[in-house]
Formats: structure tokens, sequence, C-alpha cells
């Protein structure tokens, strides 16, 4: 199974894109997808949906994760990541995939043990998780691996309890 981890942002967006064969995981990609700055945001958005739809077609993901919004407290930023989020779903659905969503702290308990770890955890976590080197990675790239391993360990669980259920499939928009 290859899993595509997504950590939305409105200016810079994290992957990682991870296969799980049996019990082993390793990375087969990670990192950041930056949109040019411009004030227009549709031509932000559109750039933002084509590099995603980029990514699907390279790793052929099988599945997709997101992290869920963070509720802070400026709106605006809120509504900008929100509009970030919805291009990114919209090219997951062009492609006939459906997206899952983990929250923050679901996503670091699942990969540290611990739903209130920092990101320096989470890091060393995912480094070892996926026998990765040292080598300094971007918060972002981070984040989305870690989606990535927290939805293909859940799916390995759920696998145990019950069959595949293929009525979530997104049915894709064209």
């Amino acid at each position: 199974m290859i899993v595509l981890g997504i950590d939305p942002g409105s200016r810079v967006t994290g992957f990682g894109v991870v296969r799980r064969e049996g019990s082993k995981l390793m990375a087969l990609g990670e990192g950041r997808i930056t949109v040019p700055g411009a004030d227009d945001p549709t031509a932000r958005l559109c750039a933002l949906a084509g590099e995603v739809e980029k990514l699907v077609e390279r790793y052929r993901p099988d599945a997709v994760v997101l992290e869920s919004l963070f509720h802070g407290v400026n709106s605006r930023s809120l509504i900008v990541l929100a509009q970030a989020r919805g291009a990114i779903l919209a090219a997951i659905g062009r492609a006939g995939l459906a997206a899952t969503e983990y929250s923050p702290a679901e996503v670091k308990r699942a990969v540290t043990g611990n739903g209130r770890a920092d990101k320096t955890q989470v890091a060393r976590m995912v480094r070892l998780l996926l026998g990765l080197d040292a080598v300094a990675r971007s918060a972002d790239a981070t984040d989305a691996l870690a989606a990535a391993i927290c939805f293909a360990q859940r799916q390995r669980l759920d696998a145990l309890k019950s069959p595949p259920d293929r009525s979530s499939v997104g049915s894709g928009c064209r």
C-alpha cells in the first residue's frame, strides 16, 4: 500500500509518501510544495492543485491522508488554509481518490505514543520508523510523513478487525 501524506499550508505544503509492505514501512519520497507568493489567490490555489496532481501521478498512491485543520485564533489564516485544503481535496478528488483526515494529536499519538509530542519528538520517531538517516528535514515534510505513517498503521489494525470497505473511495470529479 502506498500512502501520500499531506500537511496543508497556504504558502508551503509538506508531502510524504510511505509504502507499507506487511509490517514494514519505507519512505518513497518527501518534500515541500511552495506556491508563488502572488496576491492572486486563484493563481496560488491553481498552482497548489497542479502540484498535488503531479504527486498523485508520480506516486500513484492507494490512499491520501491530510492533517485536519488546527483551530487557531486568527480567522483570516484559517480561511486561507481552508482554501488551500480545498484545492488539495479537489486535486485528490479529480484523481478518483478519497482523503482521510486525522487531527495533529491523533498523528502524534500514532507516531510517538503521545498526542502532545513536540515537533522534535515527531521528527525523531518518523526517522526511526522509516529507517531514515539523520539529515534534517523540513517540519512540513516530517508532519506529512507522520500522517502517512498514522494512516498505514491504522489501516493495518483496521484490516485485522474487519474486511476492507470500498464504499468510501472517491468517485472523482471530472
